[in-house]
């Protein structure tokens, strides 16, 4: 949840609309300069409800402690003599922490900190808000600086920093909600944004595409997100779903007709994120063998609720020694299933429970559908981001337990 503001009662004055622009407009330009460069940096846009509590934040004289990082709002603040100069000089400051900053291992030289440097060119961080205050002190006035950002940043998992941004040439890791690459005149390289055109599909077997949704309507017989799926098979130990093609299995039973008896061998919990276990499976299935495992064993297919969650699998995946091998001889990726799949009757992306997706961090270029199921994998060649892929396909998948 966000911060509470300090003083609720008080409204400082928010930041002109002149320096609103100068400060967002100097944080795109240097999250684009970041070296090594950035292949995932979104592009910044102000919230004026994020500047409304940075504002708040400020006019506290940054008094008491920093707010606590959340899944949705990193913080970055400052308190420096009056007249050292305005959000300009203090951007520079931050960004300066990168000088000391080692991407390779994900910390600070020495005894400096990193942290707003990181919060600053955390990739996947979208709106941004600021504010500022000028206070009276014993020593003269000083001028409080506040930045909240969301999603946000500084993620550690079992002590391990995880990097702000993937490495690679500028905007070639975007997801597909920001397909498009902007980048200003005085940019060093691109930003990830909102693409000008977000349907660039057409629906096949005569189906109908809704250009406000950028969904298909497919004709009897035929699902998908392109309509190019023809529904067929049977189930030998489960239930047949038409909406999505497919077999659920019975407990125990796996493959693409449940004919498949399952023998499951989990290992410990590979990474613990707040009160969540995840643990990432020694062999492949097909996303409903994987789905059944998971149920023996209390668990369920992943849920990537936040941006947190995904930059932190992404982050472990990524680290995965290359001595991890699958079990099985005949697994086809290196990609991993999550609980998520394409419902036709509901035109939705919808997590296994049922709920549908508020967050997605669909690769460039997709939901494509490759076909049968539009079952979920996030894909190791797009740095983890997501892709819908056959739901025969043999993965390895991630199952997740809640206390």
């Amino acid at each position: 949840p966000p911060w509470p503001l300090p003083y609720p009662l008080l409204s400082p004055p928010a930041l002109s609309t002149k320096e609103t622009f100068l400060v967002l407009s100097l944080h795109n330009k240097l999250r684009s300069k970041v070296q090594p460069p950035a292949a995932n940096m979104q592009k910044l846009e102000w919230s004026e409800e994020l500047g409304r509590q940075a504002g708040a934040r400020a006019a506290s004289c940054l008094e008491g402690p920093a707010p606590p990082p959340a899944p949705q709002l990193g913080w970055s603040e400052a308190l420096l003599p009056a007249g050292a100069g305005g959000f300009g000089a203090v951007l520079e400051l931050w960004f300066a922490e990168g000088q000391r900053y080692d991407y390779r291992t994900g910390r600070c030289a020495g005894n400096a900190t990193c942290r707003h440097y990181t919060q600053l060119v955390w990739a996947t961080a979208g709106q941004l808000g600021c504010g500022r205050h000028r206070c009276p002190g014993p020593h003269g006035p000083s001028e409080a600086f506040a930045c909240a950002y969301s999603p946000g940043g500084n993620w550690e998992v079992a002590g391990t920093p995880i990097l702000p941004y993937k490495q690679g040439p500028w905007c070639s890791l975007c997801t597909a909600g920001l397909s498009g690459c902007f980048k200003s005149w005085d940019h060093s390289g691109g930003l990830c944004e909102v693409p000008r055109n977000p349907c660039r599909m057409s629906c096949r077997n005569s189906g109908r595409l809704d250009m406000s949704s950028c969904q298909c309507t497919c004709p009897r017989g035929y699902t998908g997100r392109y309509c190019q799926v023809r529904c067929s098979g049977q189930c030998l130990h489960g239930r047949f779903r038409k909406e999505e093609c497919s077999c659920l299995c019975d407990a125990g039973y796996g493959g693409a007709e449940c004919g498949t008896k399952i023998h499951f061998p989990f290992h410990a919990c590979d990474v613990r994120i707040d009160s969540d276990c995840f643990m990432v499976s020694p062999e492949a299935d097909t996303y409903y063998g994987a789905k059944i495992k998971c149920q023996d064993k209390g668990a369920m297919l992943a849920q990537i609720r936040n941006q947190k969650v995904q930059d932190i699998l992404a982050f472990y995946l990524s680290r995965l020694e290359m001595g991890n091998r699958v079990t099985d001889t005949d697994f086809e990726t290196g990609n991993f299933w999550i609980g998520l799949t394409y419902k036709t009757s509901k035109a939705s992306f919808r997590w296994d429970v049922g709920e549908p997706s508020s967050f997605t961090s669909f690769a460039f270029g997709q939901p494509d559908n490759q076909g049968f199921g539009n079952c979920v994998e996030m894909q190791a060649s797009a740095a983890f981001n997501w892709n819908d892929q056959r739901c025969k396909t043999r993965n390895r998948y991630i199952c997740q337990f809640g206390e």
